[in-house]
């Protein structure tokens, strides 16, 4: 009754709905360009694609547009080239002047920097997309191509999926204008979870009815599944409470001396990152794959085979290097500890022990190297975890990709992230948020 009423209360807030509905609607249209397959390719001989995202780093990259990649689908190449596009103009604004230029603008910077990105990401899309037409053309057979391998065939397929994907990378920008939660993120999780239910339907059929375990089995994975979603959520959740004094102010508006307000606290998340690493490292390991395809060289073979195993160890432990690394980087540009400094200084707080100021934001520095190392290790165990459980367990590599890794810690991290933002609403409306009960709060006078 609790979560009904709950459900109630948020149905009663006409924005909050109308964001949500938004959202829905949105997701529903990019499911549906996920199966539309592309003009020209005869969908009903497509079992040779299939085949080979079963498993493996294609797999995964299929995980991720919902199975729009086997479908060669308008969407196949999903949001990947955006992130990938994203990276890129965030790692120059390192080196680059007018990229660290724009970040200090504002609103009219962050507009400059996007419209930057988008175009970076036609560009990547117009390289990729030849690539992933002519892995089809070497997957399928010759029947499956109405046109031939004609030049007019390659080109308008290369343009529509320059056009799938700047079209879903603008419905992840109304997702996150018009609906709730981060758009692009959404578009990710709805994808992921669109291939959960056939992963565990396969699995099951494999422990239950070929022998290979039995229903105690599928019981002891469940168990082990529900441990690192919960892990997973005490990893997002973490935080490092950091007390902070404010001097109470006088009646003519300045500060008494020795006089002190109530406590408070700054928040200091141990994965302040959320799930970029994740992403970033992810679309960093698709390298190999795009190497090999403008070399036939066997050093570049033998990279590409060694990193298009997802479940190796080669894999894994460059997989959870740039995890570590991408933490503190993406860190570093999200939790600006000067700002917070000079913020404190300015509303008359302070850190008990620590002079406001300089001393302030490198204190505040100290911590947050601190506990993002143990969060970025923490973070990297969960993302190599798939591995261990194919391993270990003999878990199919679809059904493990839910053991942690990409596929789970983006939906943990989405979830959690939209879950917030619908609690906002909620408790903007004297209404309890969605992890207590549904009652009416009173308003505070």
């Amino acid at each position: 009754m609790k979560f009904i009423n709950t459900i109630k209360n948020i149905w009663k807030i006409e924005e909050l709905k109308n964001r949500i509905l938004v959202t829905l609607g949105l997701l529903l249209v990019y499911r549906f360009g996920a199966q539309v397959v592309l003009p020209g390719i005869d969908a009903s001989q497509l079992a040779n694609l299939a085949n080979q995202t079963d498993g493996g780093l294609l797999g995964l990259l299929n995980a991720f547009t919902g199975g729009a990649f086997s479908n060669a689908s308008v969407f196949a190449l999903g949001i990947m080239p955006y992130i990938s596009a994203s990276i890129v103009v965030q790692l120059m604004g390192i080196a680059i002047p007018y990229l660290q230029k724009l970040q200090k603008e504002g609103e009219s910077g962050r507009r400059k920097i996007n419209q930057i990105t988008r175009w970076l990401t036609i560009a990547i899309t117009l390289v990729q997309g030849p690539g992933y037409i002519y892995n089809l053309f070497a997957t399928l057979p010759q029947g499956a191509f109405m046109l031939g391998d004609t030049i007019t065939f390659v080109a308008s397929s290369v343009i529509i999926l320059t056009t799938g994907t700047i079209f879903a990378m603008w419905l992840g920008e109304k997702i996150t204008d018009k609906g709730i939660g981060n758009g692009i993120s959404l578009l990710i999780m709805v994808g992921i979870i669109a291939t959960l239910p056939q992963a565990f339907i396969q699995e099951f059929a494999s422990r239950v009815f070929e022998s290979n375990g039995g229903l105690i089995m599928i019981l002891i994975e469940l168990v082990i599944w529900f441990a690192i979603i919960l892990a997973s959520v005490m990893l997002v959740m973490a935080v490092r409470q950091i007390p902070v004094q404010y001097a109470r102010r006088s009646a003519s508006g300045g500060y008494e001396k020795n006089a002190f307000g109530s406590r408070q606290y700054i928040p200091l998340k141990l994965n302040a990152s959320g799930v970029m690493p994740i992403i970033f490292a992810q679309a960093i390991m698709f390298i190999p794959l795009a190497v090999v395809g403008v070399s036939d060289s066997d050093a570049a073979q033998g990279l590409a085979t060694v990193f298009s195993d997802i479940f190796g160890f080669w894999y894994n432990l460059v997989f959870a290097l740039l995890i570590i690394i991408f933490t503190y980087f993406y860190t570093a540009i999200t939790v600006p500890t000067n700002k917070m400094a000079d913020d404190l200084k300015r509303s008359g707080g302070f850190i008990p022990g620590i002079r406001p100021g300089t001393e302030t934001a490198e204190f505040l520095d100290r911590v947050m190297s601190q506990i993002t190392l143990p969060g970025s290790i923490f973070l990297a165990l969960i993302a190599v975890f798939p591995a261990i459980v194919v391993s270990l367990l003999g878990v199919q590599q679809n059904w493990a990709l839910f053991f942690g890794g990409t596929s789970l810690l983006i939906m943990v991290g989405v979830a959690i992230d939209t879950m917030q933002q619908v609690n906002s609403y909620l408790l903007n409306r004297h209404y309890d948020g969605l992890m207590k009960s549904g009652k009416n709060r009173k308003a505070v006078a």
